[in-house]
């Protein structure tokens, strides 16, 4: 069996079976690979090997496969990284919400200024949190926050015992106190966080997203967090990096990270665990994880 895959650390490839080979990228290119594990976002580079190597699984160690959807071809199966990234970005989300809630931003100027400036600060027990967007991502957030004494509403595509569904945003939206946006971007969720999504929010609501940039109409947040209504923590912008006159980086009551919810110490040693099981599974005929369907 071959992967033909980036140089990553070899931790990432520790954990897998004997006779397996994995071929750098940069160095020449076999007819025919097995597995490929393609770049994050070096779309041109994904584009030559897909036309030059016959690829039979296409795996990629991101959760989002937006970017790459479009590029595989017919009769390549896509599979996602779900599960990889569990853990920080279930991290991050506790982390925005508790740095809006006890104001963080508002505490780190009033440092740099040497002001002693106490006041009340809100309280997570008893908040309700909608997530929109219920995998594994949503279950692990779910997980972190309800020790915090949180209401959880969770919101997924399809209806099941104990989760809304879209429809249901009418009613849930006033009452949520947080929301956060763990969705893939596909045509159909993106720009689902517009002027209307905004201003069916509960005054004082935090928005958080952790999915992709494009889930959010930047001019509709940009006027609610001018006017007041909300305030906002953002992972994930479009277009990314976001360029450096881009009123996002100005606006008030914005918590801004470059992308880096996913990006943690334990990366390899999580990617390592769930590469070694969808390769097993591959050479015992097993069915596959994480097959993208629907787009995701």
């Amino acid at each position: 069996m071959r992967i033909l895959a980036p140089r990553l650390r070899e931790e990432v490839f520790a954990l897998l079976p004997e006779g397996v080979e994995v071929r750098p990228l940069d160095e020449p290119w076999p007819k025919a690979v097995d597995f490929f594990i393609p770049p994050f976002g070096q779309e041109a580079q994904v584009r030559k090997v897909l036309s030059e190597v016959e690829v039979r699984v296409v795996q990629t160690l991101s959760a989002g496969v937006d970017w790459i959807l479009p590029l595989i071809p017919e009769g390549v199966v896509l599979a996602d990284g779900s599960g990889i990234h569990d853990a920080p970005v279930a991290e991050w989300v506790v982390m925005a919400l508790l740095a809006l809630l006890k104001d963080l931003p508002g505490f780190l100027k009033a440092q740099e200024e040497a002001r002693w400036a106490p006041r009340r600060l809100a309280d997570l027990e008893g908040k309700a949190v909608l997530l929109l967007g219920y995998g594994s991502i949503g279950r692990a957030v779910e997980a972190r926050l309800r020790p915090f004494g949180v209401e959880v509403l969770p919101v997924a595509k399809h209806p099941r015992p104990g989760v809304y569904t879209r429809e249901d945003l009418p009613h849930l939206l006033p009452r949520a106190d947080a929301v956060v946006l763990l969705l893939p971007l596909t045509p159909e969720t993106k720009g689902i966080v517009d002027r209307d999504f905004l201003l069916a929010m509960k005054e004082g609501a935090l928005l958080l997203n952790a999915g992709r940039g494009g889930l959010v109409d930047a001019e509709a947040l940009l006027e609610a967090l001018k006017a007041g209504r909300i305030r906002a923590a953002l992972d994930v912008t479009e277009p990314e990096p976001l360029p450096e006159d881009h009123p996002l980086w100005r606006a008030p009551g914005l918590l801004l990270t470059p992308h880096v919810a996913g990006l943690s110490e334990g990366f390899h040693r999580r990617a390592a665990r769930f590469l070694s099981e969808q390769v097993r599974r591959y050479l015992r005929g097993e069915p596959l994880l994480n097959v993208v369907r629907e787009g995701y």
